[in-house]
């Protein structure tokens, strides 16, 4: 597993302790947040953790092929995903470091009209056949700014077991595959490095 962006490492430890055999590598550009997180909280010696430092698209870059079954990226500059890290080209990298059956994940952010969440769904869907997003009813309506995930894979998701897990979640949340997502991209095109923005700033006390 490679998690691009690691943050203080919160789901690198929910993985261990869930899924103690994972293998998992982290790319933090923040060095000296992981150093006082694992200074402050450290790592339990058993989990098999590696964390790196560097920029999440170098690292991702230097990955070899069909080395992971999952790739999560979580990546943000501030509050906001980096432009390089939002492209087709950075996708492709992702797609080329998976096995035949792995996954791809993205966390983002977006609001209002959500140009930038279609964007990016029409980025994975250049390179991916199976994709699909998950956010919250009010995100989704352009009614308030917050989080969007992705999911890509060459082969089926989980679809049936993701719609369980969320109905049975106390979080509001809906899922997007299919023609819905086809609804919810029309008009927007997957983005080139040449056209690359960053996801936009939230407004103020967005996520108080």
């Amino acid at each position: 597993m490679l998690h691009l962006g690691g943050g203080a490492l919160t789901l690198a430890r929910y993985t261990a302790a869930t899924r103690p055999r994972s293998r998992q590598q982290v790319a933090e550009i923040d060095t000296a947040l992981t150093e006082l997180v694992r200074t402050e909280l450290p790592l339990d010696r058993s989990w098999q953790i590696r964390v790196r430092g560097g920029d999440a698209r170098a690292v991702l870059d230097r990955t070899p092929e069909g080395s992971t079954d999952l790739v999560i990226a979580d990546v943000f500059a501030g509050a906001r995903v980096p432009a390089h890290c939002a492209t087709v080209e950075f996708v492709r990298l992702a797609a080329r470091a998976l096995t035949g059956t792995g996954r791809y994940t993205a966390n983002i952010t977006d609001g209002g009209q959500l140009a930038f969440a279609r964007a990016q769904a029409a980025t994975l869907l250049a390179v991916f056949p199976e994709v699909c997003l998950i956010a919250d009813p009010a995100v989704l309506r352009g009614k308030r700014f917050g989080n969007l995930v992705l999911a890509a894979a060459h082969t089926p998701l989980p679809l049936t077991d993701l719609t369980r897990r969320l109905a049975a979640d106390p979080a509001q949340a809906r899922l997007l595959h299919g023609r819905d997502l086809a609804d919810f991209t029309a008009g927007a095109g997957p983005v080139p490095d040449a056209r690359a923005v960053q996801s936009p700033a939230p407004p103020p006390k967005a996520f108080d």
